[in-house]
């Protein structure tokens, strides 16, 4: 599981230098329609996911983690979660319990 952790913050730290001349309006509609999305796509495996989202993604994706309690259980787990900028969809990894990452 560390490795998962380490790809995590590879994932969301491989954006922060990546940011153009957009403005601050268009990154937190980016920001938003990502969280959004994520946390949809992830309602499968978490109920009521909060999302985690790094302020401009890679050049291709938007990327968060989606953390919150896990469907049919009393625990708490995340997923990393890919939003496709082209396709405006969002995918999401496999399920990482708390103990290893979570998004307060």
């Amino acid at each position: 599981m560390k490795t998962a952790l380490a790809l995590a913050v590879a994932l969301i730290a491989s954006g922060s230098g990546t940011a153009n001349a957009a403005s601050d309006d268009a990154w937190s509609n980016f920001r938003a329609e990502v969280s959004k999305a994520c946390v949809t796509a992830a309602k499968g495996l978490i109920e009521n996911g909060k999302a985690l989202v790094d302020p401009f993604g890679s050049q291709s994706y938007g990327l968060a983690i989606v953390s919150g309690k896990a469907v049919g259980a009393n625990v708490t787990v995340s997923t990393i979660c890919a939003f496709d900028k082209k396709t405006r969809k969002a995918e999401i990894g496999g399920e990482i319990s708390a103990d290893k990452l979570t998004v307060k």
